[in-house]
């Protein structure tokens, strides 16, 4: 029998809920994986071996569930942490960027000084659906002259094709995992 990979080993792990936050949509779960103390380990891990084939001078994490994971990473990299959080959640001077949800629409935001002029970065959320977060977080570090070298997420949703349009703006994408939507 052959050895799970570690998409199979994520994937048994996800839990999915049909129909939220609306009709239509299958919202994968990934705080099952958060509560599995070995699966929380080895996504972490893959993410730290990632990591080590390109210079990061620090992680950046979307609110809410990247910041878990992002914490995490940062954690173990011995990287500095920056938040991408919802408007009106940082306390400070920032910049924002609108930008399309699978459901909707929303805003982010980073405070101005998240980064110095030519740092690294990777941005780090739970999935990657249609790329609007990811798309509008890297805008706002490279407005402060950070340079976006990768997005991670947890899950990749390729049919939604967030992906695409990452690796389209010149990212290096990373997931652990790829759903379907009949999956």
């Amino acid at each position: 029998m052959a050895k799970p990979t570690l998409a199979d080993f994520l994937k048994a792990r996800v839990r999915t809920v049909r129909g939220w936050p609306k009709p239509g949509v299958n919202f994968r779960d990934v705080t099952t994986l958060f509560q599995d103390a070995e699966a929380f380990r080895v996504m972490v891990e893959a993410f730290a071996l990632d990591c080590t084939q390109e210079r990061i001078d620090l992680i950046a994490a979307v609110d809410a569930r990247g910041f878990i994971i992002g914490g995490a990473l940062a954690y173990q990299l011995h990287k500095p942490f920056v938040l991408v959080r919802k408007k009106g959640k940082l306390p400070h001077k920032t910049i924002s960027a609108d930008y399309a949800l699978e459901y909707g629409t929303a805003t982010v935001e980073i405070h101005a000084d998240a980064c110095k002029p030519g740092d690294r970065i990777l941005i780090i959320d739970d999935l990657i659906a249609t790329g609007g977060t990811l798309l509008a977080a890297t805008q706002l570090f490279r407005q402060i002259g950070g340079e976006v070298v990768g997005v991670a997420g947890i899950i990749d949703l390729p049919e939604l094709g967030g992906s695409a349009k990452l690796r389209a703006a010149g990212l290096n994408v990373h997931a652990l995992c790829k759903f379907t939507e009949t999956e």
